[in-house]
Formats: C-alpha cells, sequence, structure tokens
C-alpha cells in the first residue's frame, strides 16, 4: 500500500514522500500512526544525517522515516505474530531496543512516527517493545516515549552508603532535588512525573533563563499543586549573575543530593557539579551534538564528597508502561506538554527550526494537513477560519490545554493530507 512519510536522506535533507510500503512478513505488523511528537532527537539526526550514531551510512539510497513518539492502530497482523496483537487496537511503541543503537525514527526504511502508514519488524514484537494502549485520544500515546525518557533518568540516579559497595538506585526520597534549565518540554514532563511519583523529594529547584518559559511552566505545574503532594517546589530565574549563590541558599547551604541538566551547556554543568551535596547524584540527560563536548569536574569532590555523574538516552519498555499506567490513572497530565498542533506538511519545518520554535512539545497529527500552530493562538486565528475557532473554543473549556475532546473534532474536520 501507499503511504506519505517525511524521510531523511542525510544531514539537512528531509522530504515529504510518497511511496509503496511492501507486503508485510508473518513475523511483522502493518500499522496507521495517527500521531507523533516532535523530538529534538529528530533535529539531532536531521543536522547530522549518516553521522549520526543511530542512522545507517546508506540512508542516501535508503532512507530512513523521521519520528519514534508515535501512536496508531495495528490494521495487519503477520500470521506469526504473538495473539495479544489484533487489527484495530491502539498501541504505542517503546523505540529503544536492547543491545542495539537501531531505533524507529532513526534507522528503519519503513518504520518511523512521521509516516501514515509504517511496518513495525520482528525485532520489535521479539523484544515486547510494541505496547498496547487502552486510553482515550492518541496524543498521551506519543507523549508516553518522551515521558519514559525522564522517568528512565531518574531511576538511573544513584547513592551510595558510607563503608559500603552497593548503590541505591532512584533519587533521595524526601531529598533535595534541583532541574537546570528545566521549563522546555522534557523539564516539564519531569516536574510533572517526580511531583506524582511515589519517591519524591521534600524540595524542586527549577531553573530556566527564559521567563517566558518559566512563566509557563510555573502556570502549568504549579507551586501549590506540587505542595499538596509534599514537594516544595520553586522556579528560579537563572538569568541574574548571583543564580548559583541564590540556589545554594534555597537549599539550606547543603548543596543538592539530585540535580539534572536540561541543556548541553558547559556553564550549567559546572554550576550543577558545585551545587551537589555529599554523595549528590549529576545526571546529565540532555544529549549534545557535538562529539568532543565537555565540561569541568571538581574530582576533589569525586573523591571526599562521593559525587557522581550518570546520564542515559531514552527509556526502557518498564518505564513507558510506568508512563502509560499514570496517565491512565491520572496522574500525569501529558496535555501539558502540548503547545502546538500541526499536519503532516508541517513536520519538515517543524524539525528544522525546532531549537528557535518557542513554547513546549509540538505533536504532528500525519493524516490531516495543517500549518504548526500554537494553541495559544487558535482563537485569533478563529475569527478567519471556522476549524481554528471550533479548536479555540473545546481548549478554552480544558483550561486552554489539548485534550480528547479537542484530537476527534480535528481528526473529523481538518482538510486531509
Amino acid at each position: 500500500m501507499k503511504t506519505k512519510a517525511v524521510r531523511l536522506y542525510g544531514a539537512d535533507d528531509i522530504r515529504l514522500e510518497e511511496f509503496e510500503l511492501p507486503a508485510i512478513t508473518g513475523d511483522e505488523l502493518l500499522v496507521k500512526i495517527v500521531s507523533d511528537s516532535a523530538c529534538m532527537s529528530s533535529y539531532k539526526i536531521t543536522s547530522q544525517g549518516a553521522a549520526h550514531r543511530r542512522a545507517p551510512k546508506d540512508i542516501a539510497e535508503n532512507p530512513i522515516i523521521l519520528g519514534h513518539e508515535l501512536c496508531g492502530e495495528i490494521i495487519e497482523v503477520g500470521a506469526n505474530v504473538d495473539a495479544k496483537y489484533h487489527v484495530g487496537q491502539k498501541f504505542t511503541l517503546q523505540p529503544a531496543m536492547r543491545g542495539t543503537y537501531a531505533a524507529a525514527g532513526y534507522s528503519f526504511r519503513f518504520l518511523g512516527g512521521n509516516s501514515q502508514y509504517a511496518i513495525v519488524p520482528k525485532c520489535y514484537l521479539e523484544q515486547g517493545c510494541v505496547l498496547p494502549y487502552e486510553g482515550e485520544g492518541y496524543f498521551a500515546g506519543s507523549l508516553a516515549e518522551p515521558l519514559s525518557c525522564v522517568i528512565g533518568a531518574v531511576h538511573a540516579n544513584y547513592h551510595t552508603r558510607q563503608g559500603e559497595y552497593v548503590h541505591d538506585m532512584g533519587i533521595v526520597r524526601g531529598g533535595k532535588m534541583a532541574v537546570l534549565a528545566g521549563c522546555g518540554p522534557m523539564g516539564l514532563a519531569l516536574i510533572d512525573y517526580i511531583t506524582n511519583c511515589e519517591t519524591r523529594p521534600g524540595l524542586l529547584v527549577v531553573t530556566d533563563i527564559d521567563r517566558a518559559r518559566l512563566d509557563f511552566a510555573a502556570m502549568a505545574l504549579s507551586v501549590s499543586k506540587a505542595a499538596q503532594n509534599g514537594v516544595q517546589l520553586v522556579y528560579v530565574d537563572a538569568a541574574s549573575s548571583d543564580a548559583t549563590a541564590k540556589m545554594m541558599e534555597i537549599s539550606g547551604g547543603t548543596g543538592y543530593n539530585d540535580i539534572f541538566v536540561f541543556a548541553p551547556v558547559s556553564a550549567l554543568l559546572e554550576q550543577a557539579d558545585a551545587l551537589l551535596a555529599h554523595d549528590g547524584c549529576l545526571n546529565f540527560f540532555a544529549g549534545p551534538s557535538d562529539t568532543a563536548f565537555s565540561a569541568g569536574l571538581n574530582f576533589y569532590n569525586v573523591h571526599y564528597n562521593a559525587t557522581h555523574v550518570v546520564g542515559t538516552s531514552g527509556g526502557n519498555t518498564d518505564d513507558m508502561l510506568e508512563a502509560l499506567e499514570m496517565c491512565a490513572a491520572g496522574k500525569l497530565n501529558p496535555a501539558l506538554l502540548l503547545t502546538h498542533i500541526g499536519g503532516l506538511d508541517a513536520v519538515i519545518d517543524t524539525v528544522k527550526q525546532l531549537p528557535q520554535l518557542p513554547g513546549a512539545k509540538k505533536l504532528i497529527y500525519n493524516h490531516i494537513s495543517m500549518p504548526l500552530t500554537a494553541i495559544a493562538d487558535f482563537a485569533e486565528k478563529g475569527k478567519t477560519d471556522p476549524l481554528f475557532a471550533a479548536l479555540a473554543e473545546i481548549c478554552a473549556r480544558h483550561s486552554g490545554f489539548w485534550s480528547v475532546e479537542a484530537e476527534k473534532y480535528l481528526l473529523e474536520n481538518a482538510p486531509k493530507a
């Protein structure tokens, strides 16, 4: 069957094309992909092309489909596939498989989130990475993957016991935690998770140098709501020259047990290193594009204060299941992360401009045609376009956020791609 998809041929060479998918084998699934959330990782592979670690070297001849934060529906099941998968079933995908850098959105000719239809190969089914999704709508399924990345990062932190060769995994319960450059989409995901999960800090300090992003974060994830779960949430404008001293003062002079850095900036990593408490764990979440990226680290503190550094790339299947379960239980609200909506024809410009685009997550619906549009701009566009007028009214009923109701209306009424 034919599909339209956004494919990568090399560095900055991405094209929206229609092409034929081969027939599936008995070990594969044919799927309809309804939604995909744009990720900075897609920007990175777009800028690097075949030099990217996850990309095949022959993408100029065998292009890959972009996008890995996807959600859709199974439309054909191979004869040898486990009976738990069936036609009409909604699903999402854990793109990071064990033992390989190959992943959907980076490595496959016929599988990626920015495609109307795709083929899920045997390797994903063998590793249990195709996850049935029982929730309403599709956007929460697309956002489960980025949520799993922050959940995995939290689980990857560790702390030691003096005199024992034991690592206690996870953040310090009731401890002091900081998130630097934390008001981007992934930072918002972390704040939402960490204030609602079982193991929560007592103090959570979030910094950013962008006043608009700080204000949005404080509105979407309020100090008062965090306090209801026993977390003292503090937002700090890090543009001031005394931000490090202010953060140390907020910690009571002890520093922080757990620090997450959400931008690949040397100065941020060095600030985090300076703010670590005894046995503090620095989690470098932001993956740099520069293979020579480095920052200073105080090795005196590594030796005498037992400070340490970890990093993760993606979450695992258990992390994604945790995200889906928390969303279904109403403990996480993925709509908080969404600020822009667009159609398949908006993908190329969105991915290329992602670092400069304001707001948080950008969600693409593959079967409609629509320019990437901020939810906050729906009302203004609605003055001349009835589609946006209706969407603005629906979002207003949901405190200005995206919703299953808005998604359903869009899919039924927007121009088809």
